[in-house]
């Protein structure tokens, strides 16, 4: 496929009120894109366009709207594929994280989840997949994760909703990727909000939760606008996969030289830093 054009048509992005989504949003504005953003967070979300305006004259839509709601999901979709006719290219950014091993880890919480990680990217592809179809060029991103490479322990909510989307990608891709360009993106340890809005499974020993944070936050150090450009020049390039950080370069390198053994190798390798 050629080179993507940012200039003819809207882009989608969910969970653009900060982090990587908050990024792209201004850099696809500066390549010339019109804009809708999704978010939860409405006066974060209403600030990022509101500076997104300030700097371009590229339109900018802004829509409220919790994910995790499933009527309210299937709703956007359809907003966004009657009112953005012209769309050329989503971006599905939105997650979440949920700390706890699967004992501890409810069936609400676990769903929970799965609604904003897996469902409604799901969804939003299936709602705007005939309108970018309609206009060949198109592209589609799904934002996965290093934990949609490896699994470790704490992390099967996380991990399950990131295999499952990389899965998606990969095999959406096989079939539409002759019209529409798919990127799966595996970032690594981005310094985000995640970690502060990240929810722990309600059975969960309370001082497991404090250091489970502290090592979340020292986890995130990769800067949001230099993933965001590797994202947007994957777009352009129309790459199908892209791997943010070393924290998730070296975790795809052992995975695959030692696919029985790589926690134990990953866990020696944490411990040496």
């Amino acid at each position: 496929m050629k080179r993507f054009d940012f200039r003819r048509g809207t882009a989608v992005v969910t969970g653009a009120a900060s982090g990587i989504g908050e990024q792209v949003s201004r850099q696809l504005a500066e390549r010339g894109s019109a804009l809708a953003l999704v978010d939860r967070d409405g006066d974060r979300l209403d600030a990022v366009a509101s500076g997104i305006r300030s700097r371009s004259s590229v339109p900018v839509a802004t829509y409220v709207v919790d994910l995790a709601d499933e009527d309210a999901t299937r709703n956007l979709g359809r907003t966004l594929a009657d009112t953005h006719e012209d769309t050329t290219l989503l971006v599905n950014n939105a997650g979440v994280a949920l700390g706890g091993a699967f004992a501890q880890t409810s069936a609400e919480e676990f769903d929970w989840l799965l609604a904003i990680n897996l469902r409604a990217p799901i969804t939003l592809t299936r709602a705007l997949l005939p309108v970018l179809q309609s206009r060949p060029g198109s592209h589609l991103v799904n934002l996965s994760s290093v934990f949609g490479i490896m699994a470790p322990p704490g992390q099967v909510a996380y991990a399950t909703s990131k295999f499952a989307l990389r899965g998606f990608s990969e095999s959406l891709r096989a079939e539409i990727g002759g019209t529409v360009g798919v990127t799966v993106v595996h970032p690594g340890g981005i310094r985000t909000r995640i970690a502060a809005n990240a929810r722990v499974a309600a059975a969960t020993d309370p001082r497991e939760v404090e250091a489970g944070k502290a090592a979340f936050e020292k986890f995130l150090s990769y800067p949001a606008d230099k993933a965001a450009a590797q994202i947007v020049a994957a777009v352009e390039k129309r790459k199908p996969r892209v791997l943010i950080g070393s924290s998730a370069v070296v975790p795809d390198l052992v995975v695959r030289l030692t696919p029985q053994h790589y926690p134990r190798i990953l866990a020696l390798l944490q411990r040496e830093k």
